[in-house]
């Protein structure tokens, strides 16, 4: 698949620029990448960051036997500076995406047409939401939106998908035709609160009750530690390392990220990782590693070594809402699913994905499923909200 030219027709709204397709970040300058990733004012997403997405190139998590080759589409003008990007991936299975369509898939397979490859615009293994156009200017917004479709059909795949994308983002891309999909997942907002303590404050008392109860037999014997930064040592992330192996293999077969990548990781982006550990008599028993935005921050894995009661509700939810509120964050993404999230004070909120289909009538069917599927979700997250612990729910 040639992926060296892409300009000229993408691009005629915009004639200086040149869309171009490079096989991998190391392909470009990380203060480049950076600059149109989380360009000064934008809040900082450390998912988009160089570090984070070429550690995943580097690692082999992404690209090789993966399933996943990064085929990042770039726009730069007449005199070669970079303008815009769309992190792409062109994808030979569903896995790791968190936006199922292996429905879509089947039923396309079984009607005789050839779904994968496809290209996907995402964070591979992170369901955050985040931006995926990335460029300021309108007219580059557009200039890659357009030069993508007609990638995707010179490239001859069946579909193109932007998962998680901004709301924003949602709707200049359904302005552009392509089908909107709604999914839900549970995030926790700071309202200003003070501590741990306020936001209790806040949930009903039958609620409140039990949070207090479930933290402190979740704490009972066991030491908490919050690493990040320069504690970080090669010992604390091996610890992770096992905990996150022991779970992942219980969730998806084999684990998605090898220890290579979280190397990686520490020497890039110490600063921005926090890792909530477990002690007991002296030994490591779990972790849980988060991300740290400059609003958000956002749970990603965990896992543990010796059964405790509430661990993982403790480690993945609770401490989470301690950090965030100490460091003034707006909200905790605690990653897909999950409605055990909603006694602990996480609320539903609508999620989003994008999906341009080249096969008309494959299209139109994603369509009139997609127009069914977005009222019940609404509808579930609704219900979902009236169960909320709070007090008054807004």
């Amino acid at each position: 698949m040639d992926t060296s030219e892409q300009a000229n027709d993408e691009a005629q709204a915009t004639p200086s620029l040149t869309l171009a397709a490079i096989e991998g970040l190391a392909g470009i300058a990380p203060e480049d990448w950076n600059g149109i990733a989380n360009p000064p004012g934008a809040e900082y997403d450390p998912f988009l960051s160089w570090n984070f997405l070429q550690a995943l190139e580097e690692s082999g998590c992404v690209g090789g036997e993966s399933g996943w080759a990064p085929h990042h589409l770039l726009a730069r003008d007449a005199a070669g500076a970079l303008k815009g990007a769309l992190p792409l991936y062109l994808k030979f299975h569903s896995q790791g995406e968190y936006v199922f369509d292996h429905g879509w898939a089947e039923s396309f397979e079984q009607a005789g047409g050839r779904y994968y490859p496809k290209l996907l615009t995402a964070i591979p293994f992170s369901p955050v939401t985040g931006r995926r156009i990335l460029a300021t200017d309108h007219a580059v917004r557009r200039a890659l939106v357009t030069g993508m479709t007609e990638a995707a059909r010179q490239w001859g795949v069946s579909s193109w998908h932007v998962n998680f994308p901004t709301p924003a983002e949602w709707s200049e891309l359904g302005e552009a035709g392509l089908l909107q999909r709604i999914d839900r997942q549970f995030i926790w907002s700071n309202r200003g609160y003070a501590s741990y303590d306020d936001f209790l404050g806040a949930l009903s008392s039958r609620k409140r009750k039990a949070l207090r109860n479930e933290r402190a037999s979740a704490q009972a014997g066991l030491e908490i530690e919050h690493l990040t930064g320069p504690d970080l040592k090669p010992e604390h992330w091996d610890v992770f390392f096992a905990c996150y192996q022991d779970t992942g293999a219980r969730k998806w077969g084999r684990p998605y990220l090898n220890r290579e990548f979280f190397e990686l990781i520490h020497q890039r982006m110490a600063d921005q990782v926090l890792l909530v550990l477990a002690k007991k008599d002296g030994r490591h028993i779990a972790a849980a590693l988060n991300f740290i935005g400059s609003n958000a921050l956002y749970g990603r894995y965990w896992g543990l070594l010796e059964e405790h009661p509430h661990l993982h509700f403790e480690l993945c939810y609770h401490q989470a809402i301690d950090v965030a509120i100490r460091l003034g964050l707006d909200r905790v993404e605690a990653g897909a699913q999950g409605e055990h999230k909603l006694a602990r004070g996480y609320r539903p909120q609508p999620v989003y994905s994008a999906h341009w289909i080249a096969h008309e009538g494959f299209r139109h069917a994603v369509a009139d499923y997609l127009e069914r599927e977005r009222p019940a979700v609404l509808a579930d997250i609704a219900l979902l909200d009236a169960e909320s612990p709070y007090k008054i729910c807004d």
